[in-house]
């Protein structure tokens, strides 16, 4: 009889713990239940290291994710479209670029507010954007010693 409680109580505790795991995996991974507030347009010239649910970061902490890009056939730039989540509210001069996490880390897409009182409302575009920096086109710059 001792046996079987002490395996009882193991069990429960090891199921406890793998829906612990399960819960933090589905909140890392996005499908938590923070729901998104509305969505905001930016174009620009360069997107690359950046793809669909990639981390839109401002002060380093996620408040949203890029739902969709596109590329403008007119402007032959590339259109993103970026959903933040609810309570995070922009000035709208904010400036969004894409960052990276280092040498060898990915590229985010990161937002610095403006100083405006006036905020954005789902739908508008970001004026002021900064493409991504490729790094391989600096170093042959600098080993070539180009300034173009």
């Amino acid at each position: 009889m001792r046996g079987a409680w002490a395996e009882f109580i193991t069990g429960t505790c090891v199921l406890i713990i793998a829906i612990g795991f399960a819960v933090v995996g589905f909140q890392r991974g996005g499908w938590g239940s923070e729901t998104e507030s509305y969505v905001l347009n930016a174009s620009f010239r360069s997107i690359e290291g950046v793809a669909v649910g990639t981390d839109v970061r401002l002060a380093g902490v996620k408040v949203g994710k890029v739902s969709s890009i596109s590329l403008n056939q007119v402007s032959f730039r590339a259109d993103m479209v970026i959903s933040l989540y609810n309570g995070t509210e922009l000035p709208d001069d904010t400036a969004i670029l894409i960052a990276s996490e280092g040498l060898l880390g990915g590229n985010f897409v990161e937002l610095q507010p403006g100083g405006s009182p006036f905020n954005y409302v789902s739908g508008d575009t970001i004026l002021d954007t900064q493409g991504s920096i490729s790094l391989l086109n600096l170093l042959m710059k600098f080993t070539s010693g180009s300034s173009k």
